[in-house]
């Protein structure tokens, strides 16, 4: 393991002991794997690679109650359009962060975590309420196509 992953994981420790909680070995592990992750993860595509890395596959319930945890902490994200899971880029740093935003590339399915200015979830949230909403989940997640997709699509088109 890299320096720097174990700096991420030694962080996210950190974090749950502030939050009166525990980063198991089996919690930290799955952590582990979504750094690792080229993109984001089924908990199917996680209890693979856990056999794969570990030798052993988890229960889809205990690795589903672990993602959960791990949502939960600020650890990970959950992309509920895709039913997948992935790592938090900003679990090691120490200032606040804007409300994450999701890109989700259609075609070859990379996220790029970007963050919301809390201003626009502020007007945004102003103005469900002007027609009787509620707003629940602050997470926003935008589907298209990434940089090197669109540029393909548009070549192929000349």
């Amino acid at each position: 393991m890299t320096n720097a992953k174990q700096a991420i994981l030694d962080k996210a420790s950190e974090h749950c002991q502030q939050l009166g909680e525990r980063l198991t070995p089996k919690r930290e592990r799955l952590l582990d794997l979504l750094l690792a992750a080229d993109g984001p993860k089924s908990a199917y595509d996680l209890i693979s690679d856990h056999q794969a890395a570990y030798g052993d596959a988890p229960a889809a319930m205990s690795v589903y109650r672990m993602l959960n945890f791990l949502v939960e902490a600020g650890l990970a994200h959950k992309l509920a359009t895709t039913n997948q899971f992935l790592a938090c880029s900003h679990i090691s740093c120490d200032h606040d962060h804007e409300v994450p935003q999701f890109l989700i590339c259609d075609r070859c399915q990379a996220v790029e975590e970007v963050g919301m200015q809390r201003s626009l979830l502020t007007e945004l949230k102003a103005s469900a309420s002007s027609v009787g909403f509620e707003m629940g989940s602050q997470q926003l997640e935008v589907h298209g196509l990434c940089r090197n997709c669109a540029q393909a699509a548009a070549n192929a088109e000349l």
